[in-house]
């Protein structure tokens, strides 16, 4: 067993990163565990360059990496790839909570982390036997499922080679992925990092990140992919002030809460060492569906937060979730106007979604509440349950038009008003991405298809719109449409000459 192929499928639909074509790190972690044992590796990452076919199938073996949108793309890979004879192996979140879905389609999956399990895996696989020994691993023979004991994640991360991404072998733009912890301890009702990862933290010691730091450009940016960059803020503190004394400064970004601001001395920091943007996990302004997200945070913190990263020079990306059971249409719209009211600089408004892993999940499938299971639907853009307060259908609707409303001309005008271009490229390629995504999905078609996933039978659903209403709707909303965003782009360039 020499060549092995790793495999991340492309998402399902455009997304606020379709730009920026970033790897996740599992491929690239295991592709150097396995190179440093003289493996040959090879990684595709679909949403970077196409799969180069021929060397698929010239692998002995070939491991495919799967979130819960890109499952559909994952399994008919895994189909196609298993027919003709290659073993297939199948792992990330999706696989690790329904393993026995995934056994339909590749011959085994990994559950859970597999920096431990992947060696005793290939070296099973070379020998014929040992499979019962490999930890978190599920496997089939005949009409028998075989759940193996779960792994034992990895405690030391420092003992990890940096994920390599030459093994992609073509250019991933300006961005360098970089993750130094991982684990959450909040337990989000609807995210499934605490199942996948833990509930408590690990991270690498601070010297081993910049051991990596330092071995990448410093012209290109960092993505801190942490869950929450600042869990530990004292640790995280300490590698800020390493970072700016040893001048390892690049623009970088990072995931954070809300409440990160509360540190005054923590913000400092970010800004000398060059934070730029901070992708911030605000989730509502209903400050019901906060407590019912298990938030732990108030509007008005929330708010005084935007203002702090303002005020150090940061830019924020908001990320909200809609579609909870305290929702309602007006909670989408007062959504919309804090986010413009706050100056926020780009947002995302991603629809509620029951990834199965998570408590959300959990609750809504014992309550007949989930509307489909077309997992390329569970993007976080395409209603896939039953919320109380709101109908599937007007949350599709309001938060399509959300999106509009936040990345509108008039939005994009306010920016070239202020000088800001970098704003207005954002905006622009916001609202271009928006507008991309409406006309393929001619936005409500996928809608009509979830409802009538078993949702004919159920009492006080109030799905009742038709094809014909919903294409009405649809052209309502492009003769609603702005100027168009190349002349947009056009008289932003005149002004900034």
């Amino acid at each position: 067993m020499k060549n092995i192929v790793f495999i991340e499928p492309r998402s399902p639909d455009y997304h606020v990163f379709s730009r920026y074509r970033l790897p996740r790190l599992g491929c690239l972690i295991l592709g150097a565990i396995l190179e440093r044992q003289g493996y040959f590796v090879k990684v595709f990452v679909e949403d970077i360059a196409p799969i180069d076919f021929k060397s698929v199938f010239e692998a002995d073996l070939v491991a495919i990496s799967t979130i819960t949108s890109t499952a559909p793309r994952a399994y008919a890979l895994a189909s196609q790839i298993k027919k003709s004879g290659i073993p297939v192996i199948l792992g990330g979140p999706h696989v690790t909570f329904l393993p026995e879905e995934a056994l339909e389609y590749a011959d085994y999956v990994f559950r859970g982390e597999a920096e431990n399990s992947i060696l005793p895996f290939v070296q099973a696989m070379e020998s014929g036997e040992g499979f019962e020994d490999v930890p978190g691993l599920s496997f089939k023979e005949g009409n028998i499922i075989y759940q193996n004991q779960p792994g034992h994640s990895c405690q030391e991360l420092d003992t990890l080679p940096f994920p390599d991404l030459s093994l992609i072998r073509k250019p991933i733009g300006t961005i360098r992925p970089v993750m130094t912890s991982r684990g959450c301890p909040y337990n989000c009702s609807f995210c499934t990092v605490t199942r996948m990862f833990g509930r408590g933290y690990r991270f690498r010691s601070k010297e081993n990140v910049l051991r990596e730091l330092r071995g990448i450009d410093r012209k290109k940016k960092i993505f801190f992919y942490d869950d929450n960059f600042a869990a530990n803020r004292e640790r995280t503190k300490e590698l800020l002030e390493m970072m700016i004394a040893e001048k390892i400064t690049p623009r970088w970004t990072a995931q954070v809460r809300a409440d990160v601001t509360r540190d005054r001395e923590l913000m400092d920091l970010f800004r000398k060492a060059n934070c730029f943007y901070a992708y911030v996990g605000i989730e509502s302004v209903n400050q019901s569906s906060l407590t019912a997200y298990n938030k732990k945070i108030t509007v008005e913190q929330i708010e005084e937060s935007i203002a702090l990263f303002h005020s150090h020079g940061i830019r924020v990306h908001g990320m909200f979730v809609l579609g909870s059971d305290e929702d309602t249409v007006d909670t989408v719209k007062q959504t919309v106007r804090f986010a413009k009211k706050n100056e926020l600089d780009t947002v995302q408004f991603m629809i509620l979604t029951p990834l199965p892993g998570s408590k959300q999940y959990d609750e809504l499938k014992a309550e007949r509440r989930i509307l489909t299971k077309d997992w390329g639907l569970y993007d976080a853009l395409h209603v896939v349950h039953e919320p109380k307060r709101i109908t599937p259908l007007e949350l599709q609707v309001e938060t399509i038009k959300a999106l509009g409303k936040f990345y509108s001309t008039g939005q994009i005008l306010k920016s070239i008003s202020k000088l800001d271009m970098i704003g207005v490229f954002l905006r622009t390629y916001s609202r271009n991405l928006q507008r991309k995504w409406v006309t393929k999905n001619i936005f409500y078609n996928e809608v009509v298809k979830q409802m009538k996933t078993g949702a004919e039978d159920r009492v006080n659903l109030t799905w009742n719109k038709t094809r014909e209403e919903i294409a009405g709707l649809v052209q309502r909303f492009k003769d609603q449409a702005p100027v168009s965003l190349s002349k947009i782009g056009s008289e932003s360039k005149e002004r900034s000459m």
